[in-house]
């Protein structure tokens, strides 16, 4: 909180953060349980409710079982599977990068809290529609590909596409919108 002067994204920024690299030392129960002590408290202090506040915390322990340098998940799988096991993590954390964004959005914007079912049905049904739509594009920009390889332009325009619809409000969505189609048709042009 002093870090960020009781600013909220700077806020959210830190504390998952601080969850992640907490995850990374010890398994998700107990990341929890410390980031619901420490870490919680925090976010509701700059306005966000508590449930979305602790879904957050818990959200980025379980993110932390694929992220490097630990990685247990991906470490396990690889052992079983026979593959490289530095290879099977870094796969598995660029597939899983789309999901880092998500707690984002229903942390920083009370529309954007409608992924938690909070709000008006419809606000639930087009901010979940809208973050479907965010996260495949980031999945496609970070994955490279949509019917076949993207080319650099496609995936830098579906990945800031696919980040301007995690903010919650009308312009950046817009704007992300038009970047995910824009690079969606270059896509299918070039596919001609």
């Amino acid at each position: 909180m002093t870090l960020a002067h009781g600013h909220l994204i700077p806020t959210v920024l830190y504390s998952g953060l601080a969850v992640w690299v907490l995850g990374l030392a010890v398994p998700v129960t107990a990341c929890y349980i410390i980031a619901a002590v420490m870490v919680a408290p925090a976010l509701t202090q700059v306005g966000i409710p508590a449930t979305a506040a602790h879904l957050f915390v818990f959200y980025y322990a379980v993110l932390s079982e694929v992220s490097p340098p630990t990685a247990l998940s991906p470490f396990a799988a690889a052992a079983l599977t026979g593959g490289n096991p530095f290879r099977t993590t870094m796969v598995t954390w660029k597939y899983c990068l789309p999901a880092f964004v998500v707690p984002l959005m229903f942390t920083l914007s009370a529309r954007g809290r409608g992924v938690l079912m909070d709000g008006s049905p419809l606000d639930i049904v087009l901010v979940t529609a809208v973050a479907a739509v965010g996260v495949a594009a980031l999945a496609a920009g970070t994955g490279g590909y949509l019917t076949r390889v993207a080319s650099t332009l496609e995936r830098a325009l579906l990945i800031a596409g696919g980040l301007l619809m995690f903010s919650g409000a009308i312009v950046p969505i817009g704007v992300g919108g038009a970047a995910i189609i824009g690079g969606v048709v270059m896509h299918v042009r070039r596919g001609r």
